[in-house]
């Protein structure tokens, strides 16, 4: 399902936040001054996620009732047609 709605990006940004998130903690157990650093980048990897997550509720296309299709199979079928 997640290769069907092309959120793979949003699901590698979550994963890559919180590998960020775990190197932070390993970091501020040694009292490494740079670990603020990984720990911003773990915020802006989620933030990225979220977004990115929201990105096919933003952009669904409305049919000739102004209802929203989310199922991306049924609307390329629709638009072969």
């Amino acid at each position: 399902m997640i290769k069907v709605l092309k959120l793979q990006k949003a699901v590698m940004a979550i994963v890559l936040g919180v590998i960020a998130l775990i190197a932070y903690k390993v970091m501020d157990i040694k009292h490494l001054e740079s670990s603020i650093y990984m720990l911003e980048l773990a915020g802006f990897l989620f933030v990225t996620g979220a977004l990115l997550f929201l990105y096919p509720v933003f952009f669904a296309k409305k049919d000739k009732e102004g209802n929203v299709e989310l199922d991306p199979e049924q609307q390329e079928e629709e638009t072969i047609e």
